[in-house]
């Protein structure tokens, strides 16, 4: 029976690579699923739509978390919301009394309804508040623009928005601040557009500003880490993990995690045996290389353009965090 969907007529969010995504954790009847990111609720419905499970969804925007009770409420005993990070699934799971599951599907980054309301302040094209917080608590994107040295700020600028003129985007942000702190993210999208000049690929200036601050104010890549070690951790013998990632810093803790956990990690050398004594491969992989969306759902939705799928199977071998714990 096809589950009812009571927040479809809005049509809020597309999900990327939803078939691939269902096709690689083979959702099977009684076994138990993980959304941890459920923003619109795009796998969870699709998961439930495949087979008699169960899924638990986790967000830590309130705004999906009401989203996520309104399903939960139309299908008791199918699924069930927890408000939270999916850092910390594993806690938040056995709180309710789970501690095993058949699989986890991770989407990682900014959603779509995210960016689309101004009031949260995502976007460099819709002026609004300079906020970018996914709870919508703690440090803003605000705080941290007129609060950090400038040294700080160039920094994160670079590691995390992979900007060239890092240093010259804080600098300016420095100066601006003093004349009058950044409120809005069009005073602070300009002020980078200034210093930024447009490339050929039509990228606005401001993206990677902008996706900078957001990954910090929201720790979305030391999240995903252990978000990645938690879904280690919780699933069974046979589980499985799909992660959907939107840009390279993503991609690349995903792809270093699983080439690790699966023995699949470059050697230091071809004629050097891997070292004996490691930890057992804790995963294989579903796919030797990521899997990218193909034109018509990219036609469909250009926000698929940038991602990329990644997937494996888990193994019977102890998580790797236990075994080092173990051996301490």
């Amino acid at each position: 029976m096809t589950p009812a969907r009571p927040h479809d007529t809005d049509a809020p969010h597309i999900s990327v690579l939803l078939a691939e995504v269902v096709a690689a954790l083979a959702p099977a009847a009684d076994r138990t699923y993980v959304d941890g990111t459920f923003g619109a609720g795009g796998y969870s419905l699709a998961i439930l739509d495949t087979a008699r499970c169960r899924v638990w969804g986790i967000d830590r925007d309130p705004a999906a978390v009401a989203r996520g009770r309104e399903l939960a409420a139309a299908l008791p005993g199918q699924f069930q919301m927890i408000e939270g990070r999916f850092g910390d699934m594993e806690a938040l799971l056995a709180a309710d009394g789970v501690t095993r599951v058949d699989g986890v599907a991770l989407d990682i980054g900014v959603s779509s309804m995210q960016i689309n309301e101004a009031e949260r302040g995502f976007s460099f094209a819709k002026d609004g508040p300079l906020d970018m917080r996914m709870e919508q608590s703690g440090t803003s994107a605000a705080d941290l623009v007129n609060r950090a040295e400038e040294a700080e700020l160039a920094d994160i600028i670079y590691r995390y928005g992979e900007e060239r003129m890092a240093r010259r985007v804080a600098r300016a942000i420095v100066k601006a601040r003093a004349d009058k702190p950044f409120e809005r993210t069009g005073e602070l999208a300009d002020v980078v557009r200034r210093v930024v000049r447009g490339g050929h690929d039509a990228i606005d200036p401001a993206t990677r500003t902008f996706q900078a601050l957001r990954i910090a104010v929201n720790d979305e890549l030391g999240e995903l880490e252990r978000g990645l070690a938690a879904a280690e951790r919780i699933l069974a013998p046979g589980g499985r993990l799909a992660v959907v990632s939107f840009h390279s810093l993503e991609d690349r803790v995903v792809k270093t995690f699983l080439k690790a956990r699966s023995g699949e990690a470059a050697q230091p050398s071809r004629h050097m045996p891997q070292a004996a004594g490691g930890p057992a491969p804790s995963f294989t992989l579903l796919h030797r290389k990521a899997v990218r969306p193909g034109p018509d759902e990219t036609s469909r939705n250009p926000r698929a353009r940038s991602a990329k799928l990644r997937a494996a199977i888990r193994t019977e071998a102890p998580a790797w965090a236990s075994s080092n714990r173990k051996g301490a």
